[in-house]
């Protein structure tokens, strides 16, 4: 048995590649749910119910989405441009102690105007996010460091410091001790697109900047470059394209796009940062930007799985007795299906005597 290149990857393969990796996710997931001596049918009707069965259940679904839809982004476009960022947690953690730094009560920048001052704390979450990222562009491009190394490590990097900024000169006076920063300006927070739901105008932002950057790939010149030296940044050198150029835009791009998930989190959902805010929203985005084969409006419904998933397991396990854990695991798995189902699209088994 080995494999064989295909001369030309069908599109149709390319379309149905996510939906096989979802189908085969859910019957290797069952398997562990009847292990766990759970009815199948009723385990997996619960987590669709606990993630959109209720208008409580979809606005949660929506507010878990959001920092998915950005943090899927920041993916996509790195891994577009065959750059892997790894590290779009830490890029979250520090986007959110910039917008902290700009947007709390009782800072130095409070005299401004509302508008003003809400500009720049997006602008500086997203400057954050990008300059983390530019440090593992710039050792890629000049010594051929590997950015999955990189930039997993600066996830730590970025951690520690934003702890030792909570423990220290960003610490809340008020917060009895509790490692958190101090609340945003209430005029900076994102508006509410439901009442008495937990869904912000972040999630519009997220849709736009998808729109946005799917334009950008497909019509623009920078959008080319971006493709062509994600596919071969050789033969993209040969043919007289700029490929460090493209590839510290595309990075600094990402990192931008991370960074304005930690300040959606800040200025629509808790208000203040702590060192719990994100369950691990930069990591899913790799398995979301997956599924969605890299596109950047796919990374929208991806991320509406990966969070419906995430939300219908808490009401679920609670019905069935089946660990909210699952989860995780059906988020890891599809991670593992739809690498299978791309490698298929891509290359053919055949079978010989010897």
């Amino acid at each position: 048995m080995r494999l064989e290149a295909r001369s030309a990857s069908s599109r149709m393969a390319q379309l149905l590649a996510p939906f096989a990796a979802v189908l085969i996710t859910l019957l290797v997931c069952a398997l562990l749910v009847a292990w766990a001596g759970a009815p199948v049918g009723r385990t997996y009707a619960l987590l669709f119910e606990g993630a959109f069965g209720s208008r409580f259940a979809l606005s949660e679904t929506l507010t878990r989405a959001t920092p998915l839809v950005l943090t899927g982004l920041a993916a996509a476009v790195a891994f577009r441009a065959g750059f892997y960022n790894i590290g779009a947690e830490g890029q979250l953690y520090v986007g959110a102690l910039a917008a902290v730094a700009v947007g709390a009560q009782g800072g130095s920048l409070e005299a401004l105007p509302p508008t003003l001052r809400f500009v720049l704390m997006m602008l500086a979450g997203a400057a954050a996010g990008a300059l983390m990222l530019a440090g593992p562009a710039l050792l890629k491009i000049r010594f051929g460091v590997d950015e999955v190394v990189t930039t997993l490590l600066l996830n730590f990097i970025a951690l520690l410091f934003v702890s030792m900024m909570l423990d220290g000169p960003m610490k809340d006076p008020l917060a009895m001790g509790w490692p958190q920063s101090a609340a945003l300006d209430p005029q900076l927070e994102l508006s509410r697109l439901m009442a008495r739901s937990r869904v912000h105008s972040g999630l519009l932002l997220a849709c736009v900047l998808a729109l946005a950057i799917w334009i950008v790939e497909r019509f623009t010149t920078f959008g080319f470059a971006l493709r062509a030296v994600g596919a071969n940044a050789r033969a993209a050198a040969f043919a007289g394209l700029p490929v460090a150029r493209t590839l510290i835009l595309g990075a600094l791009l990402s990192g931008a796009l991370a960074g304005l998930a930690g300040v959606g989190e800040v200025a629509g959902r808790t208000s203040y940062l702590t060192l719990d805010m994100s369950p691990g929203y930069g990591y899913s985005g790799i398995v979301i930007a997956m599924l969605a084969g890299l596109n950047p409006l796919g990374v929208i419904l991806a991320a509406i799985f990966v969070a419906s998933v995430l939300v219908g397991a808490d009401s679920m396990s609670r019905a069935v007795g089946v660990p909210n854990y699952l989860a995780d695991v059906i988020v890891a798995t599809s991670l593992l299906a739809i690498l299978v189902a791309g490698l298929f699209t891509r290359y053919r088994i055949r079978w010989s005597s010897r």
